[in-house]
């Protein structure tokens, strides 16, 4: 409690001149990022993370039957596994919640998905948990990062999806932990943000818009080719199975000591044996939890992109009535689901069709 009582004055000070700068800046950010930024800032970063991790890991969630009616939201709409979800590179979904298989998401009618939605229990011993899975073809696709208006530290980012690429977008999605939390190198366009580091996960696009993920240094790394790496501490997924020490981070691989534990929301990134894309995010995941739905979604290599309420948002380009519109991979994400059309603070992923304008 002496923690809690610490974070609730820091809190309040907060809420003074420095909340005031902060909330005044550039592009959008959920309280949660922006308050978490200014404790950190005025050197409330350990209480923070103590605090975070008895929050967090107080309470499992419960080993119940999930309640995912709705959860999927707009991509309930087209039938799982479907004439159209017969992309034969589809993963088989085992542990699918509510028996939901792949929901192909339909941009423009009369063409074919180039995004796939589905639902996931990730964890043995909580079956209340579900996970949402999108899956990206690479193959009528192309990636983009973006920086963010303030991260990461040090860029000038405009912070949203061009608008020559709004017509061709089909999905947007977070990025990774702030570089403050030292989770890696960012690397963009040929300029060198924060040095790439060997052994860390690592979102990798090259000069024809294709994202792979794996190892720098050993799985991937600098070439003339190369556009843009976006590292984030240590894979989570190797060779199509959860890596080892999930559940103990002993050596810190994986941020601070016992945020592997914490139940809480959490989003990952990874590439398929086909190659294909695969993000996935949920509420009351630990890192187990989360590296079991990547490989469950097909997942051969992934890492962690970013955690905690607010900071995960995935959105599809769907056919509505007014043409194609943003919507969330899962009713419960926090924020306009137009997110990446405005300045954001925090850097991001964004694919366009394959006849796209590019970077």
């Amino acid at each position: 409690m002496t923690h809690l009582l610490v974070l609730v004055v820091a809190i309040v000070t907060a809420l003074g001149s420095g909340y005031a700068v902060l909330s005044s800046g550039p592009g959008y950010a959920p309280w949660q990022d922006r308050a978490s930024t200014l404790l950190r800032q005025l050197g409330f970063g350990g209480p923070l993370d103590a605090f975070e991790n008895w929050l967090y890991s107080r309470h499992a969630p419960p080993d119940t039957s999930p309640d995912a009616n709705g959860l999927l939201g707009a991509f309930d709409h087209s039938a799982p596994n479907g004439p159209r979800a017969s992309y034969r590179h589809l993963p088989a979904l085992p542990g699918t919640a509510d028996g939901l298989g792949w929901h192909p998401v339909v941009r423009t009618p009369g063409t074919s998905p180039a995004i796939y939605a589905a639902l996931l229990q990730p964890d043995r011993f909580h079956r209340s948990v579900v996970a949402g899975a999108a899956l990206i073809r690479t193959d009528t696709a192309r990636a983009h990062l973006v920086q963010g208006t303030k991260e990461p530290a040090g860029s000038h980012g405009s912070g949203k999806i061009p608008a020559a690429e709004l017509p061709n977008v089909l999905a947007a999605f977070n990025s990774g932990f702030k570089m403050s939390a030292d989770p890696g190198g960012f690397f963009l366009n040929g300029v060198t943000v924060h040095d790439l580091l060997d052994g860390k996960a690592s979102a990798v696009i090259d000069d024809r818009g294709r994202m792979t993920v794996g190892q720098w240094g050993r799985d991937v790394a600098m070439s003339p080719h190369v556009v843009a790496v976006r590292q984030n501490l240590a894979l989570i997924v190797d060779n199509g199975q959860p890596v080892p020490g999930l559940d103990h981070n002993v050596d810190l691989r994986w941020g601070s000591a016992r945020n592997q534990l914490q139940y809480t929301w959490r989003s990952g990134l990874g590439a398929t044996a086909h190659g294909d894309l695969i993000y996935v995010a949920g509420d009351q995941l630990n890192l187990a939890a989360l590296g079991a739905a990547l490989t469950q979604a097909g997942a051969v290599t992934a890492m962690e992109l970013d955690i905690h309420s607010g900071l995960q948002f995935f959105s599809a380009w769907v056919d509505a009535s007014g043409g194609p519109s943003p919507q969330r991979l899962l009713s419960t994400m926090t924020g306009p689901a137009d997110r990446y059309v405005r300045p954001d603070t925090r850097d991001f992923f964004y694919f366009t069709t394959a006849g796209g304008v590019g970077h």
